[in-house]
């Protein structure tokens, strides 16, 4: 869903905006407060993917539950079904003892599948078959073992995208994009730098920042978003 609502919240769970595009966001994820559907957000980097997918599980049903963020493009690939599903002692060569998985980790709660468009294919049916059953074999294991996750998945690319040129499943699209968030960039809602960096000089303990030092960061396009401006204020 992409929209502007200039009446809708300006802040919800650790986010902030002032911005029509992200109030419209904020409506919606309040609307999604009574479902544990699966929910799909797509953005570019440092756009508060992760703050996002945080906030939904906060106000969800299952908030007491674990929150767990998995980055499946930092992940070795070799070691992508055990990081998700766990393995066996033995399983393979280094497996000295047996390993929890993001699912088994997450259970009662939500895992936030970050850059899942960087799963590999043949991981994917996995994921797909856990989704759909509720359970999960631990890699090395014959036994399956029932979770209940809510999964929420972000990426930074176009997933339809992805799907059209076949390093994505489209079986595997339609359980995640249940729900799709589309998060604007930093560029897009220039009102909001000046918002956000006052608010992260609170954060750090400054008591404000002086006009030029706003005008200049008004005048930044920041590639990186709100990551960016952030870590700008920070060095």
């Amino acid at each position: 869903f992409e929209g502007t609502n200039p009446d809708g919240p300006k802040r919800y769970g650790a986010l902030l905006s002032q911005a029509p595009s992200m109030r419209y966001l904020f409506a919606l994820l309040g609307r999604l407060e009574g479902s544990l559907v699966n929910v799909f957000i797509e953005g570019e980097s440092g756009t508060g993917k992760e703050l996002i997918a945080r906030a939904i599980h906060e106000h969800s049903r299952v908030r007491d539950g674990p929150f767990v963020a998995l980055n499946c493009g930092a992940l070795d690939r070799s070691l992508v079904r055990s990081e998700l599903f766990g393995h066996k002692k033995g399983a393979f060569t280094g497996a000295v003892a047996a390993g929890t998985g993001a699912f088994e980790a997450a259970e009662g709660g939500t895992l936030f599948l970050d850059e899942v468009s960087e799963l590999p294919l043949d991981v994917q049916p996995m994921l797909l078959r856990a989704i759909e059953s509720g359970s999960i074999a631990p890699v090395g294991e014959a036994k399956e073992l029932a979770v209940d996750v809510r999964v929420i998945a972000a990426s930074n690319r176009c997933l339809q995208d992805e799907v059209d040129d076949g390093s994505f499943r489209l079986d595997l699209y339609h359980r995640l994009v249940v729900v799709k968030l589309g998060v604007p960039a930093l560029r897009e809602r220039p009102e909001d730098i000046r918002l956000l960096a006052q608010h992260f000089a609170t954060e750090v303990g400054l008591p404000g920042l002086p006009e030029e030092v706003l005008s200049e960061l008004e005048r930044s396009q920041f590639p990186g978003n709100v990551r960016e401006l952030k870590n700008a204020l920070l060095a």
